[in-house]
């Protein structure tokens, strides 16, 4: 049986408590403290990855020791402004049908073991705020993160700081399971070091609806293509620090769902073993940065994405659409950004923050006073600000409507005409923009736009 890497993912989370932090670290890193103790007691050769490193580190630290046989677990915990939000869901890479199958049997061993735990699913990380997981996809080997629970639900957090021994028996379970997948091997017989000599299944690639010349392979579940296609694709990837490369028997290889961050829509057939990429869409990709234009999304269609997201999200704000449709169109705003960017600082409408749902300020929009955050009257007229203030930032243009956003007089006029220029602007996050363009490109998946 293959090594088995644990780390403990909860620093993103911690940073939203204001007590318990200690705590909460404390219980954590005895969970995974004991999580590795019972593995290597099954005889199962474990790794514990040092809690000090940050997230590229913990995940070169891996690279650095992992073998072609091994898997690694991250685990985590929620947080919400909602204390009714919990559950419990493990992450898996996009597009990877192996992954998915494993995600979903570590899950079900771990309610097995808690059966009081409430199952949110598996999810492939393009659901993530940022369409991936670097622990999903930077990681050599197979990799799954879990989400144990809230800690701002009551019930989840009783789970997590009480119930270790059902915790860690289920964990353990399910790597146990996992690994014998990837391995087919028992714990305690011989495992088998992987022949590279050997060959790595080829696949077909269809590439705007003819089949490419050249075959890509497919590495531990993960389709991938041959770096020429990528180049061929219009694709400039000066930066490839961030990307899955491989080299096999002369030529590069890069994994197909590292692309979607370019405006491809890729898809994968699993029966005829054929990636499918699509660089030929009904609209210019290179316009999704662009503040001001036109929006491609009916009112029906932000609807049904807002639904999908957050159930509750149209109870309290049934025209929601409407008034970002609207309001953008009559300024010249793309109503697509405005309307993902307030899915980003609103949480879909859940306004885990400092935001009540009837101050209708779902931009995180700040006053001329700088002592709190702006409140209207009704919603059409927080959308209108915040509509406002993109205009203000990406464009010279005179309102068409009076003016309501309270900070509009103080923004330099056309500093930020691309989305990716609000970072460090709108937001101190300078992944900020990023961030927005990840939920448009989920926004035109779900229309079938990509």
């Amino acid at each position: 049986m293959g090594n088995i890497f644990v780390w403990i993912n909860y620093l993103d989370t911690l940073k939203k408590l204001n007590l318990g932090k200690t705590q909460a670290i404390e219980q954590m890193l005895r969970l995974r403290n004991e999580v590795v103790f019972e593995l290597r007691s099954r005889g199962c050769k474990s790794f514990v990855v040092p809690e000090d490193l940050n997230l590229s580190s913990a995940i070169e630290w891996i690279n650095d020791r992992a073998d072609s046989l091994d898997i690694a677990l991250g685990i985590g915990l929620d947080y919400s402004q909602d204390s009714r939000v919990r559950g419990t869901y493990i992450t898996y890479i996009a597009n990877n049908l192996d992954r998915k199958k494993q995600a979903e049997l570590v899950l079900l061993l771990l309610l097995q073991s808690l059966p009081n735990l409430i199952s949110r699913g598996t999810q492939p990380d393009t659901h993530t705020v940022m369409r991936q997981l670097p622990f999903c996809r930077q990681v050599i080997i197979p990799s799954l993160q879990v989400t144990l629970g809230c800690l701002s639900n009551s019930e989840d957090k009783t789970i997590v700081f009480n119930e270790h021994p059902k915790l860690v028996q289920g964990l353990a379970d399910g790597l146990m399971a996992w690994s014998r997948e990837v391995t087919g091997v028992e714990p305690n017989q011989q495992s088998f070091e992987l022949d590279f000599t050997l060959d790595y299944p080829s696949i077909d690639i269809r590439w705007n609806n003819r089949m490419y010349e050249e075959k890509g392979i497919l590495v531990q579940g993960n389709p991938c293509l041959p770096i020429n296609l990528v180049e061929r694709l219009g694709i400039n990837l000066t930066d490839f620090s961030q990307m899955n490369l491989s080299e096999y028997k002369g030529i590069v290889y890069l994994k197909a769902i590292d692309l979607q961050a370019y405006h491809l829509k890729i898809e994968w057939e699993h029966l005829s073993q054929t990636l499918i990429l699509h660089s030929i869409l009904s609209f210019d990709s290179h316009q999704f940065e662009n503040i001001m234009g036109q929006g491609k999304l009916s009112e029906v269609q932000m609807m049904m994405f807002l639904k999908l997201n957050n159930e509750k999200a149209l109870k309290d704000f049934p025209q929601i659409a409407k008034f970002y449709r609207e309001e953008a169109t009559i300024e010249g705003v793309n109503p697509d950004i405005a309307f993902s960017q307030m899915c980003l600082e609103t949480d879909f409408l859940r306004f885990d923050g400092h935001q009540l749902t009837n101050h209708h300020n779902f931009a995180n929009l700040g006053t001329l006073e700088g002592n709190e955050l702006a409140i209207f009257a009704e919603p059409r007229l927080g959308v209108r600000s915040h509509i406002q203030h993109l205009k203000a930032y990406s464009c010279l243009e005179p309102l068409v409507q009076d003016i309501v956003a309270p900070r509009f007089s103080v923004i330099v006029r056309g500093i930020a005409p691309t989305v990716s220029r609000l970072s460090g602007r709108w937001s101190a996050d300078l992944s900020y923009g990023d961030k927005i363009i990840a939920i448009v490109n989920r926004l035109y998946e779900s229309a079938n736009l990509l």
